[in-house]
């Protein structure tokens, strides 16, 4: 391989005259730095090629290339053109341009390196995420770019093909009149400050409308925006508001489940500059969106938001990373507060939205604990209850008044956990030792693998031998069951996983949903019951407290107001600082003692965090070799796999359902011989912690090292 790392270029001017047949550089700017599609770690910079001069005119920063490397043909991007290379030897040819199209942007570009350094990872792993796989097809559908060739980069900011710019628009009444820093923060979009804020939105707040409109102050300005939301339902709300504010055609909408072709094909409207207001989930974190003059994520705390993919990014960081680079502004918003979020209000680096609080009283529904001494039925024998007294009568009221009730339920399916009814031991499969759970009710004595799916007939617990089993967790499907007999003609609708509603209609229903999958009802609920919250917040996560108080209120807050009847029974002790928060709509201040805490306890995000899981004889040669900053500390290694058999057997950050390892895990590492390490260090030393580790991934990458070793940065779980 003739290729060679970026250097300061010399001057070429040592060009021959070349037989007939032979390849032969361009005349001016021979040298092509191209980046690489090989995602190892020790090969993660540019390497510099020749440009034959038959591909002068369409070999641009940004296209698609072919070179040889190391002995066989792989892909790339040419980032730059240059007059010269210092590598000593002779350099290849580019073998050729795949596309004319520049699919790659230097702002994006820049993004790439910067997402890759953020989390220790490799260019190439993040331009898979950055860019869509091309459609050669919907390039030729499509008329070229106006301008040829070498049109600029500036030059094709053209807000919707000659629409226009549109005025000026005034301060939103919402924004002025319900958020005291709603009119400063408008006005510093519309005039391009970077300004950057944290927006707490009011109970029932009309949440996609108030993004749409901060778009529009951005696109008055000739400016692009990028709207990142967590799921497609929200997406979908987020669609309709843009419509509505921005006009028909004015946006475009990116996600990873519009297949190749359309995704391409929005991709490059965006690219080319023909719609400058963006609106996506997670895969359009790096469209190339023109001008950028806002970036903006609702709910930044939904692990929907980070990319289950190395590096593993997150949204905010993507987009923290985008507003600096660009300095413009950038809005997190969401009903509640992540403790991230927190830290950048304590930073300085981000100011508060935060609504009057005379108008969250107004706007709040009347919330209760089912623990609370006062409540209705606190005192009978079935107030312990998963469904208590007082959740009946509320629902019972609500559906009295034709309003629909939300019933939120933590885990979809029918039983998705059980145990031994007499010992209490879970049940596990005997064949891969896997959790056993009942899929529904037509099968009731049938009891299925959640990892390899196998199924078990009898069961009998290994260790008291016992035949019976009880429910340990209750999934939607049945909680749906038990109260369609406590309700009876009442229609009940379910809204769970790939089978979420995105609305339901105004009138007496009662809607079990799981988290995220909340229909939106026309005038409100009437009321919610939030069940099983001690399930909630008795998992052994770091975010345990702050992820169920950002699903309660997300919840909450689809209920109508106290004044119009709304309310919510939580499934929870009233003297949990979490349900106390939830009570009084007080998201900022449990942010505020939740990043307390992990500052008194030295966890994330008050210091830097990564994780680094393999065998355990690529642990330790990992530990050996890791050069850490000086103030780190490293935590363990402990037993990743195996070591608790209540544990979901977990493959990259994702539940693995067949029980086989995913791709990028050695395969002959079994469950308990997988350890995993934390590597931990102030804040201001999270790049030189980052550094470290891409140059440990780089050194075990050069010498061929197996054991399946996975960093993550910022690791979403701890446990």
């Amino acid at each position: 391989m003739t290729a060679a790392p970026t250097r300061p270029p010399h001057p070429a001017g040592t060009r021959r005259r070349a037989p007939a047949g032979a390849r032969v550089a361009a005349a001016t700017l021979p040298v092509a730095r191209v980046l690489v599609e090989v995602p190892l770690a020790h090969l993660d910079r540019t390497f510099d090629y020749l440009i034959d001069e038959r591909d002068d005119a369409v070999a641009r920063p940004g296209v698609r290339v072919r070179v040889r490397f190391a002995g066989r043909r792989v892909g790339g991007f040419l980032l730059a053109r240059v007059a010269g290379s210092d590598h000593a030897g002779s350099l290849s040819f580019v073998e050729r341009v795949v596309s004319p199209e520049p699919v790659l942007t230097a702002e994006v570009a820049e993004l790439v390196r910067a997402v890759a350094d953020r989390y220790a990872g490799t260019v190439a792993d993040v331009l898979r995420l950055a860019v869509p796989p091309r459609h050669a097809r919907v390039e030729k559908a499509l008329a070229d770019p106006p301008g040829g060739a070498e049109m600029s980069e500036a030059s094709q900011v053209r807000p919707d093909r000659g629409l226009g710019r549109p005025p000026a628009p005034p301060v939103p009444p919402e924004w002025s009149g319900d958020y005291p820093a709603g009119t400063a923060f408008f006005k510093a979009i519309r005039d391009g400050r970077p300004a950057r804020a944290v927006w707490q939105a009011l109970p029932g707040e009309d949440w996609p409308s108030r993004l749409a409109e901060a778009a529009s102050a951005a696109l008055s300005a000739g400016r692009g925006g990028l709207l990142i939301v967590p799921d497609a339902t929200d997406l979908a709300r987020l669609d309709a508001a843009l419509t509505i504010v921005l006009g028909a055609d004015r946006h475009v909408t990116l996600t990873a489940d519009l297949g190749p072709a359309e995704r391409y094909r929005r991709f490059l409207a965006v690219r080319r500059g023909e719609r400058m207001v963006v609106a996506g989930t997670r895969a359009a974190a790096f469209a190339p969106v023109a001008n950028l003059g806002l970036v903006a994520v609702f709910d930044d705390g939904d692990d929907l938001l980070a990319e289950p993919r190395a590096p593993y990014p997150h949204v905010r960081e993507v987009l923290m990373l985008r507003s600096l680079a660009r300095s413009c502004p950038m809005l997190m918003g969401g009903f509640a507060r992540t403790a991230e979020a927190q830290l950048l209000l304590d930073s300085g680096w981000a100011q508060a939205v935060v609504p009057f609080r005379p108008l969250v009283r107004a706007r709040s529904p009347w919330i209760r604990a089912a623990g609370a001494d006062h409540v209705a039925g606190a005192d009978s024998a079935a107030a312990p209850a998963r469904i208590p007294p007082v959740a009946f009568q509320v629902a019972r009221a609500a559906l009295a008044d034709g309003a629909p009730v939300l019933v939120q339920v933590p885990r979809a399916g029918y039983l998705p956990a059980v145990a031994c009814e007499h010992c209490r031991r879970p049940a596990r499969c005997r064949r891969c030792r896997g959790p056993l759970r009942m899929a529904g009710p037509e099968t009731p004595g049938l009891l299925q693998c959640s990892w390899c799916g196998a199924n078990e007939a009898a069961f009998r617990c290994g260790a008291c031998g016992g035949t019976r089993i009880r429910a340990t967790t209750v999934g939607a499907r049945r909680t749906a069951e038990e109260i369609g007999r406590a309700f009876p003609g009442v229609p009940i609708l379910n809204s769970s996983g790939s089978a979420g509603r995105p609305q339901v209609p105004d009138g007496p229903a009662i809607v079990v949903a799981t988290p995220g999958a909340e229909p939106v009802a026309p005038t409100g609920y009437g009321a919610a019951l939030l069940l099983d919250g001690r399930l909630l917040l008795g998992r052994p996560d770091l975010r345990a407290a702050e992820e169920t108080l950002r699903r309660w209120l997300a919840a909450a807050a689809l209920v109508r107001p106290a004044r119009r009847g709304g309310q919510v029974i939580v499934g929870a002790e009233a003297a949990v600082s979490t349900v106390q928060a939830l009570i009084r709509w007080d998201p900022a201040g449990h942010a505020e003692a939740e990043l307390a805490a992990r500052r008194e306890l030295g966890f994330p995000p008050a210091v830097a965090m990564a994780s680094i899981d393999g065998s355990q004889e690529a642990i330790m040669d990992a530990l050996d070799r890791l050069q850490l900053p000086p103030d780190a500390e490293v935590l363990g290694p402990v037993p990743l796999d195996g070591s608790d058999p209540d544990a979901d057997h977990q493959v990259d950050g994702v539940t693995d359902g067949s029980g086989a390892l995913k791709l990028g895990l050695d395969p002959d590492v079994g469950d308990g011989s997988r350890l995993r390490a934390l590597i931990r260090a102030p804040l201001a030393q999270r790049k030189a912690l980052s550094a470290a580790l891409h140059a440990l991934a780089a050194g075990r990458s050069a010498r061929k090292l197996g054991g399946g070793l996975r960093i993550t940065v910022d690791p979403v779980e701890l446990i």
